[in-house]
């Protein structure tokens, strides 16, 4: 098995396709089985690369809540691009992974070309959080005490998941089958560390308004917790750009792969044409 190593973290990858590089970062219930809808779109034209995350086996599961926090899983993205030899990519990121990939892209402008940050910003809306930490808090204990499996049939069963349900309920089986088999510590460490103590991203408000990258902020529009955060970022960050998939929850990359797939490869033949304004 392929992996890059992160400050002696290693993660596990895989790589398709040949051209432009697009590095895939996932989010905290999925891992780089629910990119497959866009490694087999993108790898027709583009070198795709995806990651498992640390704590997401086969990548490594840390013993120490300091390798979990926000600003490893950022380091993360610069690791796996340097491991498989590319100075600058396109990231698309989702959920906790757009978090990562904002960040990485804020502070490394240099090697990025363009982010697409997929259903980004829960928790971070000033009203939420505490809410959110609480509930991050339960979810971890729940992994510890009730295990993967059963973890994974409460969130795919959550308000923002059942849009998934509905749509195309074989492919949502697959991801309550894939989130099953997560390591519980793992998944428990990343929630209460990455997901519970991170900052807001309203906390970085000066630092987005200086951003120069291309940002596409995909999301649905009945991922209720993500909206306020989206609107902040599509008016802090000078090119950002919004997409809204209608009636769709946290998962339109897996929802409705051809409009999602359409959306991000316009946003990429935008910028290397030099439109994106």
């Amino acid at each position: 098995m392929p992996y890059a190593n992160s400050s002696g973290v290693k993660l596990y990858y895989e790589e398709a396709g040949a051209g432009a590089p697009i590095l895939f970062v996932h989010e905290m219930a999925s891992d780089l089985r629910q990119w497959e809808p866009q490694l087999r779109y993108f790898s027709r034209q583009f070198r795709c690369i995806a990651y498992n995350a640390r704590g997401y086996l086969p990548s490594d599961v840390p013993e120490s809540d300091d390798d979990y926090l926000y600003d490893r899983f950022v380091a993360d993205v610069g690791a796996v691009l340097d491991h498989v030899g590319v100075e600058r990519a396109y990231v698309v990121g989702w959920s906790m992974g757009a978090y990562a990939a904002l960040l990485f892209g804020l502070h490394h402008p240099d090697r990025v070309k363009g982010i697409v940050a997929t259903g980004v910003g829960s928790g971070s809306a000033r009203a939420d959080v505490d809410t959110f930490r609480t509930g991050v808090a339960q979810i971890a204990a729940a992994y510890r005490e009730k295990g993967s499996a059963h973890c994974a049939e409460f969130i795919g069963n959550g308000a923002s998941r059942l849009q998934l349900k509905r749509k195309d309920p074989r492919g949502w089986e697959s991801f309550v089958k894939d989130l099953a088999e997560h390591s519980a510590e793992g998944m428990a460490r990343t929630i209460l560390n990455y997901q519970g103590k991170r900052p807001s991203l309203f906390d970085f408000e000066n630092e987005l308004k200086t951003m120069t990258t291309p940002v596409l902020l995909a999301l649905g529009d009945e991922d209720v917790a993500c909206i306020d955060t989206n609107i902040f970022l599509k008016r802090t960050i000078p090119r950002a750009g919004v997409w809204m998939a209608p009636q769709t929850g946290h998962a339109p990359n897996l929802e409705d792969p051809a409009a999602y797939n359409r959306a991000v490869h316009d946003f990429i033949d935008a910028v290397e044409r030099g439109a994106w304004a």
